[in-house]
């Protein structure tokens, strides 16, 4: 039972910062060849793409939507205790959430069909860590205050336990198709290959104290709860074991479940893009629509039943001498028997957190001189010279992200506006809405330096100057070699 407290404790350490895994600058910024990750139907210009390995996507995305570190670690003159009690425990409720999540891109590929040109091709592989937790806002008062005092008679929500995390890497394969002159489709299928997985999301129950008969006091506790892991324990037993090989161990064991030795899953990304008039589009795709079979290395923990306890009946002060191990013992044996904790290998399935998007956006300041296009990745699908509807410089309008976790739906709105300097400079600014800032705005850089691109996105600028005061913070970049039309 050992590695059930330590998951919990590590799972709440690596998301100390949270998030929403929205990629609202990326996403439409078409002169990118990673917004088809995003929306696998946006418009595509170029013949083919390959991403510098490992360099080509890295993502970070942290935040919190209720207490930051500079809250409870700033030198203010505050005591921490009181600073946990005002800013923590009064603040925050079971509805906000910390968690992480970053992604690397280990390599990605893109063509267009040579009999087939209106066909975009993409495959590559990338690997993804994601965790969340919910503040357990009732357990941290019965831990920080005490089920005595004003506490009696409260009854704690066991279910405010709710946390998940995986690590897992993704082998995917799309097709972006150009149906007509407004309208661009898109598929992708993904083959999932779990690292490790653990949920703890369906937990109920409760814990209460109060005025006993047999004894001052009396607690009540009725819980139903459950921890599943799957690929967890295999790493537990490597590290616990500590020998001389237990790097060379663990790395062996990651490579294995990387290249489809985990617990394997499938899912898809759909999207779309269509012109309303030639200034005018609108954009959606659902992400991630897919699930995990864990059966493999599988180890759940459960705790369940119910009781009430009335303790130790202690009479002072004749019976201070009596209470000896042996009645603990018996209190504890009598708690643990009304609340059986067990051990079980069931497999289950884990969902994948699905996305969606969707965007509309307004074309305008033509650019004229239509030279200044030529090879630049401007002739949509490859289809010769760009369309006068390419050619526009600017570009404005708004975006929506929504987003599946345990506790429900999260959703962001995004203003941007992007500006195109060519073919070598593309800006796009951002400013976004959501339950972790109502300050984030954004900036994006796409660098075209012939057929080398390079793009940095970053969120939340104004929170720079001090990152522990932050509530949401992320950073994106990468290198590709893009070619266009005949280049």
């Amino acid at each position: 039972m050992r590695i059930a407290p330590r998951l919990i404790l590590m799972a709440l350490f690596l998301s100390a910062t949270g998030l929403a895994q929205n990629k609202e600058i990326l996403y439409d910024f078409y002169e990118i060849p990673q917004s088809l990750m995003v929306n696998p139907g946006v418009k595509t210009s170029q013949k083919w793409h390959a991403g510098i390995p490992v360099l080509s996507g890295l993502s970070v995305q942290a935040g919190t939507s209720g207490v930051t570190v500079n809250d409870l670690f700033a030198d203010d003159g505050v005591d921490f205790t009181t600073k946990v009690q005002e800013r923590l425990l009064s603040v925050m409720t079971d509805r906000d959430d910390f968690g992480t999540t970053n992604q690397i891109e280990a390599f990605t590929v893109g063509f267009r069909g040579k009999n087939r040109p209106e066909n975009y091709y993409t495959f590559g592989m990338y690997g993804e860590m994601d965790i969340i937790s919910y503040w357990p806002k009732d357990l941290a008062i019965l831990a920080f205050e005490g089920n005595g005092g004003a506490n009696l008679g409260r009854s704690f929500d066991l279910g405010d336990l709710n946390l998940r995390g995986e690590v897992v890497n993704v082998l995917h394969f799309g097709i972006n198709k150009k149906v007509d002159e407004n309208l661009t489709i898109g598929g992708r299928a993904k083959i999932y290959s779990s690292i490790f997985q653990f949920q703890s999301i369906k937990n109920s129950g409760s814990f209460v104290t109060r005025d006993g008969q047999s004894n001052v006091y009396e607690s009540a506790i009725n819980a139903d709860m459950q921890l599943q892991t799957a690929g967890v324990k295999g790493f537990y037993d490597i590290i616990d074991e500590d020998t001389g090989t237990t790097k060379k161990d663990v790395k062996s064991l990651f490579t294995e479940r990387t290249l489809l030795g985990g617990n394997l899953g499938f899912g898809v990304d759909l999207g779309f893009s269509y012109n309303l008039n030639p200034q005018t589009t609108i954009t959606g795709s659902i992400l991630d629509l897919g699930f995990i079979n864990n059966s493999k290395d599988v180890w759940n923990y459960t705790f369940a039943g119910s009781t009430v306890t009335d303790g130790i009946s202690v009479f002072l002060p004749e019976d201070i001498n009596n209470v000896d191990n042996d009645q603990w013992q018996e209190l504890i044996d009598e708690i643990d028997a009304a609340l059986p904790h067990g051990e079980n290998q069931s497999s289950y399935i884990s969902w994948r957190p699905v996305k969606v998007y969707g965007s509309a956006r307004y074309d305008f300041g033509q650019g004229g001189n239509g030279r200044i296009f030529d090879n630049c990745g401007c002739a949509v699908n490859g289809r010769g010279r760009a369309s006068t509807s390419d050619h526009y410089r600017n570009s404005v309008g708004g975006q929506l992200f929504m987003i599946k976790r345990p506790k429900g739906v999260q959703a962001a709105l995004t203003g941007f506006y992007q500006r195109r300097f060519g073919r070598v400079l593309s800006l796009k600014g951002t400013y976004t809405v959501d339950k972790y800032s109502f300050t984030n705005i954004g900036l994006g850089a796409n660098f075209q330096m012939g057929p080398v691109n390079f793009y940095v996105l970053a969120d939340n600028l104004l929170s720079y100057s001090n990152i522990a005061d932050s509530h949401y913070a992320s950073l994106q970049f990468g290198f590709n070699i893009i070619s266009w039309n005949n280049n």
